[in-house]
C-alpha cells in the first residue's frame, strides 16, 4: 500500500505562482509513475501532468501546458508541481497520484492522495 499527501494549495490571484508537493509513503517503489489530476466544481476529474522514475519522461495536459512544471525529488518519493501564470480555470482540487505501471503517464493509478484545494481569483 502506498499513502499520498499533498500540500502548498491556497488561494492566489491570476497570474500568481503556486507550488505543490506530493509525498509517498509505504510501499513505495522508486520506479513508481507519478502523477497529477485535478477537479473543479461540477466537473469530472481531469489528467495534469505525468513523470516517471528518473524523470525523463513528462506529459501535460494542453490546458497546462507550458505553465506548469511537474518534477520529482532526489529521493524520487516525493513530486512537485510548479504552476505560474494561474488562471481562474485552474481552480480545483488538486490529487496526487501514483501506480507501478509503464508509461505513458495518462490512465487508470492505483494510489491517490486526500488532494488540496487551489482557488485561483481573477
Amino acid at each position: 500500500q502506498v499513502s499520498l499527501v499533498e500540500t502548498g494549495g491556497g488561494l492566489v490571484q491570476a497570474g500568481d505562482s503556486l507550488r505543490l508537493s506530493c509525498m509517498a509513503s509505504g510501499r513505495v517503489l522508486s520506479s513508481d509513475l507519478m502523477a497529477w489530476f485535478r477537479q473543479a466544481p461540477g466537473k469530472e476529474r481531469e489528467f495534469v501532468a505525468a513523470i516517471n522514475w528518473s524523470g525523463g519522461l513528462t506529459q501535460y495536459s494542453d490546458s497546462v501546458k507550458g505553465r506548469f512544471t511537474i518534477s520529482r525529488g532526489m529521493a524520487n518519493n516525493t513530486m512537485s508541481l510548479q504552476m505560474d501564470s494561474l488562471k481562474p480555470e485552474d481552480t480545483a482540487v488538486y490529487y496526487c497520484a501514483s501506480d507501478r505501471r509503464p508509461w505513458p503517464g495518462t490512465g487508470s493509478y492505483a494510489f491517490w492522495g486526500p488532494g488540496t484545494q487551489v482557488i485561483v481569483s481573477s
